[in-house]
């Protein structure tokens, strides 16, 4: 039963890639072509390292050029209005102006109309955000790999 179909199907397969020597052939080489490219690839542009840097003093903060800075939130949950009050009120009082978003695409619409000193803060968990800055996001420096 089994055992004989199954060993009739390998045959029959057998003799299709022997009648077919150029596509068996472009089966087997290219992938290992491909996988040799990405191989080239990854080896001209490698990984970029960062060492550490030291701990140093920064001085003060120039909250003259907050004046008029507005950051834009979304979701609008709980723990994001806790952090974002926190932003606001504890570290520059009346400085910073904070707007929250129902949805990501009313954050994007939001900045397009606002000038540049505008931020938007994507809450994608309760420990995780994204910035978004009008045409470009920026992502979190603890990824280092390359995109």
């Amino acid at each position: 039963g089994v055992w004989r179909q199954t060993r009739a199907l390998l045959f029959k397969n057998c003799l299709i890639k022997c009648r077919t020597k150029k596509s068996s052939v472009q089966e087997v080489l290219f992938p290992l072509f491909f996988l040799f490219w990405l191989i080239l690839m990854s080896m001209m542009h490698p990984h970029r390292k960062y060492g550490e840097v030291a701990n140093t003093n920064l001085g003060t903060l120039d909250t003259s050029m907050l004046v008029n800075f507005v950051i834009g939130y979304t979701p609008p949950t709980r723990m994001a209005r806790e952090i974002m009050k926190k932003v606001a009120f504890d570290n520059f009082e009346d400085d910073i102006i904070t707007e929250e978003y129902l949805s990501e695409e009313e954050l994007q619409e939001a900045s397009a109309f606002k000038p540049s000193n505008f931020v938007g803060v994507v809450f994608n968990d309760a420990m995780s955000y994204q910035l978004r800055f009008p045409d470009s996001v920026a992502m979190s420096s603890i990824y280092m790999e390359s995109r």
